[in-house]
C-alpha cells in the first residue's frame, strides 16, 4: 500500500506529533516460508457474498468506466493509478462498509479509497483530463489535497462491519478516488494486463459517529541476504533505484522515515524495525490491520510499550500477504494524550529466493517503496474521536 507522501495520513497528522524509532536484528526462530503460486505468492480466493444489510443501509456498486491497461513507468513492474468514481450523493450519508471486487486478481496488488470533498472535485477532474486515458498516475495519496482514506483492500481482506453506530462521513457531492496498485510481474500477455475492478459500497442515511483512518509507519532497512550480491545490494544504489521508479518523493520518504523514527541518526540496518509514536489527541480504536509486502514475516501494533499499561492491539507472528483483513477489536480501546503507539515489523530477504514473484529479480537492499519487490511496515487503525 502507498505511504502518505507527508509520511502520515491527514487523520494521523492531527493525532500524532513526534516519533522515536528502534531497530534490531532478528535473532529468533523464523516462521516457515509462505507457499508460492500466482503473481503475489498464493492462490487467489474470490470474495464471499456480502453480509445482509442492516437497518437503514443500502448497497451501491461502482465500476471503473472501462478496462484499463497499466503501464509501469521507467522500466518498473508497478503502476499506481487513481480513478475518480461518483456515488451520486445528493444527501449526506455514511460509508458503513465496502467490498472491493478486483476484476483481474493477477495484477491488482491492492486498492485504497479516498474521500474527495465536493470542493476538491474540480481539481481532480482537471488532473484526470491532463493525462491520456482514464485516471491519473498518483504517488503517496489521491494527488488532490488531503483526501481522507476511507477504505482499502489487499489480498485476504473483505468487508469488515463495525458497530452499526459508526461510519465514514460522505457529504453530498463528495466522490471517491480509487487508487489501484498494479503489479505486472504476473501479466503473461497484453490481454491479461487489463483491469476493470469495482467496489460495493454500504451506505447509511442515519446520523452516525464519524470514523477516521490513522496510519503508523516504520522505516525499512533490509540488507541483501547472505550469499546475495549485486549493484542494488548497495543502499545508495537501492534508494536511487526506488527514486527512478517512483519519483523524487519515494527517495524523500525513505530519508524522512529514518529522520522521523531515528532521531536523525544514520539508518539502522536490520531485519526488524519499529517506530514509537506519541499520541496528542484522545481517540477510540475500533479495528486494526497490518500491511507489508512479500518479504514480511511478522507485524504488531502495541499501545504504551514497556509500561504496566502495555497492550497489543495487533499481533501477527507469522505474516501472510494473502491475509491482510482488518481485525475488529474485541472491545473499543480508548487512547489519551500522553499514550504512545508502536508499530514493529520483521522482514526476511531470504524469502526472495523462494517466491516466484521475486526470485528472478536481482537482489537488492530493500527500503520503503511502492513496488512489490520493495517493502513497507504499516499499521492501519480505524478510529473515532480524533
Amino acid at each position: 500500500m502507498r505511504h502518505r507522501s507527508k509520511l502520515i495520513s491527514t487523520a494521523l497528522a492531527a493525532l500524532l506529533l513526534t516519533t522515536a524509532c528502534a531497530t534490531a536484528d532478528d535473532g529468533g526462530e523464523r516462521a516457515a516460508a509462505p507457499a508460492a503460486s500466482g503473481g503475489h505468492g498464493h492462490e487467489y480466493q474470490p470474495p464471499p457474498p456480502a453480509a445482509p444489510l442492516r437497518d437503514g443501509e443500502r448497497f451501491q456498486e461502482l465500476t471503473m468506466a472501462r478496462p484499463y491497461t497499466p503501464q509501469a513507468p521507467d522500466g518498473a513492474t508497478d503502476e499506481y493509478r487513481c480513478f475518480m468514481i461518483d456515488p451520486g450523493l445528493t444527501e449526506a450519508a455514511f460509508l458503513t462498509g465496502s467490498q472491493f471486487l478486483p476484476q483481474n486478481h493477477e495484477i491488482v496488488h491492492h486498492a485504497i479509497f479516498f474521500r474527495m470533498e465536493p470542493g476538491q472535485v474540480a481539481a481532480a477532474e482537471k488532473l484526470d483530463a491532463s493525462e491520456d486515458g482514464d485516471g491519473w498516475r498518483c504517488f503517496g495519496n489521491a494527488g488532490v489535497g488531503d483526501a481522507a482514506w476511507v477504505a482499502h483492500w489487499a489480498p485476504g481482506a473483505d468487508e469488515v462491519l463495525l458497530n452499526d453506530t459508526l461510519g465514514y462521513p460522505m457529504p453530498p457531492g463528495s466522490r471517491l478516488v480509487m487508487q489501484v496498485h498494479y503489479n505486472l510481474l504476473a501479466a503473461r500477455t497484453a490481454a491479461s494486463a487489463t483491469d476493470q475492478s469495482a467496489i460495493r459500497l454500504r451506505l447509511s442515511d442515519a446520523s452516525l459517529t464519524p470514523l477516521n483512518t490513522a496510519l503508523l509507519t516504520a522505516p525499512i532497512e533490509l540488507p541483501c541476504a547472505p550469499g546475495e550480491s549485486g549493484p542494488l545490494c548497495d543502499r545508495a544504489a537501492a534508494v536511487a533505484d526506488v527514486t527512478k521508479r517512483f519519483g523524487a518523493g519515494a527517495g524523500q520518504t525513505v530519508e524522512q522515515l529514518n529522520a522521523g523514527c531515528n532521531g536523525g541518526r544514520a539508518p539502522q540496518q536490520g531485519t526488524s524495525q519499529s517506530c514509537t509514536i506519541p499520541v496528542s489527541r484522545p481517540m477510540t480504536v475500533h479495528a486494526v490491520a497490518g500491511h507489508m509486502h512479500l518479504l514480511g514475516r511478522a507485524i504488531s501494533v502495541e499501545l504504551n510499550p514497556g509500561t504496566p499499561q502495555a497492550a497489543r492491539l495487533l499481533d501477527i507472528p507469522a505474516y501472510d500477504f494473502d491475509d491482510q483483513a482488518i481485525r475488529p477489536l474485541d472491545a473499543p480501546v480508548q487512547i489519551k494524550p500522553g499514550d504512545s503507539l508502536k508499530v514493529s515489523c520483521t522482514h526476511d530477504a531470504g524469502l526472495r529466493r523462494q517466491l516466484p514473484a521475486l526470485r528472478d529479480l536481482p537482489p537488492r537492499y530493500v527500503v520503503w517503496g511502492e513496488g512489490t519487490s520493495d517493502e513497507m511496515c504499516l499499521g492501519i487503525l480505524v478510529v473515532s474521536g480524533s
